[in-house]
């Protein structure tokens, strides 16, 4: 016969983790800041260092970015994990060959031609991220494209050594800061109010749902 009076029964209580909030407003607010510091440089509008940006591709662009990128990770967001950890990365280290680099570059067309294969390899990068933005929607859509034009021209500019089409690029830079901004808001107040409030568009493409 069981005494129940002494059986002793062990439980286990799982306690589910509370999700994430979403990363995203915050690394696109960090990309579009420091995306047009330094756009506002390549125009040519600053009158200052022209180093404004350089803080910020370590602290916000940077860092804070590189952050919403694993904090994507944990959410499962294969895009945004890829997106905002590359490009967070990208100015890091942008920032780093500033310091360590660009001083033994012995000519402008020295130093604009390790910014070239830099900013090719990142049009390489952007364009496939490009083409998988269509699974997003129209605003992420629209900002790609945009940024896959500006990294296109730098690259041309800082090749031919041509500061007219780096100041055009820098033009295109400051209208790419400006579309993640706007979609860095959308992010926060559509997240906020729990439906959507500033536009943000269909997916061009239907995205494959996994089974």
């Amino acid at each position: 016969m069981i005494d129940t009076a002494r059986e002793s029964t062990s439980m286990v209580i799982i306690k589910e983790s509370p999700s994430a909030a979403d990363p995203g407003p915050l690394g696109l607010a960090g990309f579009a800041l420091t995306t047009f510091l330094l756009s506002v440089h390549n125009a040519g509008w600053d009158r200052g260092t022209g180093l404004a940006w350089l803080g910020y591709a370590f602290a916000y662009g940077g860092l804070a970015q590189l952050l919403a990128g694993m904090w994507e990770f944990k959410n499962r967001n294969v895009f945004g994990s890829t997106a905002f950890t590359s490009y967070g990365a990208f100015w890091i280290g942008l920032g780093l060959w500033v310091e360590l680099a660009a001083g033994s570059a012995k000519s402008a067309a020295q130093a604009g031609n390790d910014l070239g294969w830099i900013l090719l390899a990142f049009f390489i990068f952007t364009t496939y991220m490009w083409l998988c933005s269509a699974a997003t929607n129209l605003v992420l859509f629209s900002l790609f494209t945009i940024l896959d034009v500006t990294f296109l021209i730098l690259t041309i500019g800082n090749f031919s050594n041509s500061v007219g089409t780096v100041k055009f690029g820098g033009v295109l830079g400051v209208i790419t800061a400006a579309v993640a901004w706007y979609a860095s808001a959308a992010g926060v107040i559509n997240g906020m109010r729990g439906r959507q409030v500033l536009f943000m568009g269909k997916p061009l493409i239907k995205p494959v749902q996994s089974v």
